[in-house]
């Protein structure tokens, strides 16, 4: 018999962790300062609920309905409305994404844990922007160093995955995720006391039309897709093991608002820090190892504060790669004759492999460069850029027009007669296809090709 939730909210808090990434802290923020505030929240709360919602909508069902990995779960529901069961490879596509996002994810969480050490042990903190760039320079420059905390990243993850979904991810959900929000809660607390709270509000909220661009638009409509951690398998796979009479839909909707609200979080316990002291908001991945390690060591507790937040960083890692593994190995496990732990053990070990080249790409083989980029670059660009988009818009486009409608609103405890039942029809069917095309031409570069 499969493994079932034990509450709802479990899946709700683990899908939320899978969507609660690096890339939320510190990203979210960052991109909502520059490009109108206010403006780019509300364009941004748009494109959420039009466009990712009907998106994590289709993939809760269907895993919901099938009751198994993404490949085989598209297999079978394709089959059951009469498609071809060559959709299985949406699915295939997924947990390859899932797992080329892992390899290089893991490096990049290497560096959270290997920030959480030197809090602990260093005698003294940087106190200069020039020491923060020569320490993460240090750390990017040492393939050996990188190499250690991948390794512990990716065996913490492995472990917690191969216990399966009650003694594994279901229990560290159950511990890393009220410890994350408490961590953040703190750090929220912890800025208002001391930073520049006011500043961060206009920063974040006030709206400012005139900088809103086409570039803008599609930064949201990026931000919204990516965020809610769609299109890689991961909500598909918890999907599975929702149990029966659980409403897809209103599960998608709690997964949002948490998510945004977590993303919007990080906004104000990062900003007042930055503002307070003087520090320049607009430094993209430095923001987090460069800039926010010189404020940490200017104010008092400094080394408690900044401890907490490279934590925040790593729990945040560690829910998302969970999610990201997981439909790889309950994949393997269902087709193959390996079980649960060998099939965690053999693709943590391929992981951890090409995770390899993006440690490389940082030092020994930074020269090595193909199409303009390195190792780490082409992996980024191949499962974020290319897979995702592609994937997630033919997940819509299956759901939208090929899986029988009857099925759909069953599983999403729909009225057939209801108005929200034909608008979500109408945003399945050409909006969240026509957004998330938008995107992949945008992300892939088709449209420098064309135009």
């Amino acid at each position: 018999m499969r493994a079932t939730w034990s509450s709802p909210w479990l899946f709700i808090l683990a899908a939320t962790g899978s969507a609660v990434g690096l890339g939320n802290i510190w990203r979210f923020p960052y991109i909502t300062g520059e490009n109108g505030g206010g403006a780019f929240v509300l364009l941004y709360l748009f494109f959420v609920f039009f466009m990712g919602l009907p998106i994590l909508f289709s993939e809760i069902l269907i895993g919901k309905r099938a009751q198994k990995n993404p490949i085989n779960a598209m297999k079978f529901v394709a089959q059951e409305s009469g498609a071809g069961e060559y959709w299985k490879f949406i699915g295939a596509l997924g947990v390859i994404a899932g797992c080329l996002i892992l390899s290089f994810y893991s490096v990049i969480a290497g560096w959270c844990l290997s920030y959480v050490s030197d809090y602990v042990t260093a005698e003294s903190l940087v106190s200069s922007f020039e020491e923060a760039n020569e320490k993460l320079n240090h750390l990017i420059n040492s393939p050996f160093t990188l190499i250690i905390w991948h390794t512990l990243f990716m065996l913490v993850t492995v472990v917690i995955v191969a216990r399966g979904l009650k003694k594994g991810f279901e229990l560290a959900t159950k511990f890393l995720m009220p410890v994350l929000f408490a961590t953040l809660l703190l750090l929220v607390v912890h800025a208002i006391i001391v930073g520049d709270f006011s500043r961060s509000i206009s920063y974040l909220f006030q709206p400012d039309f005139s900088r809103l661009t086409s570039k803008t638009v599609l930064l949201a409509m990026g931000q919204a897709f990516f965020s809610l951690s769609i299109g890689m398998g991961a909500i598909m796979i918890y999907g599975s093991y929702l149990p029966v009479g659980i409403s897809a839909g209103k599960c998608a909707l709690s997964i949002a608002l948490a998510d945004t609200s977590v993303a919007l979080l990080a906004g104000f316990a990062i900003f007042p820090i930055v503002f307070a002291y003087g520090l320049e908001p607009s430094q993209g991945p430095g923001l987090v190892f460069v800039t926010l390690n010189v404020g940490f060591s200017e104010m008092a507790n400094g080394r408690f504060f900044g401890l907490v937040f490279f934590l925040l960083l790593t729990i945040a890692a560690w829910t998302s790669s969970i999610s990201l593994i997981e439909p790889g190995i309950a994949w393997l496990s269902e087709v193959s004759e390996m079980s649960r732990k060998q099939s965690s053990v053999f693709l943590g070990l391929i992981i951890w492999l090409v995770g390899l080249g993006s440690v490389f790409s940082f030092n020994l083989w930074s020269e090595f460069k193909l199409i303009g980029m390195n190792i780490f670059e082409i992996i980024e660009f191949v499962s974020t850029s290319l897979i995702l988009p592609f994937g997630g818009m033919m997940l819509v486009l299956f759901v939208g027009w090929f899986m029988k409608k009857n099925i759909v609103i069953s599983e999403l405890n729909l009225r057939i007669d209801a108005p929200f039942t034909a608008l979500f029809f109408i945003l399945i069917k050409f909006l969240a296809p026509i957004g998330v095309l938008i995107v992949l031409i945008e992300n892939s570069g088709i449209r420098k090709l064309i135009f």
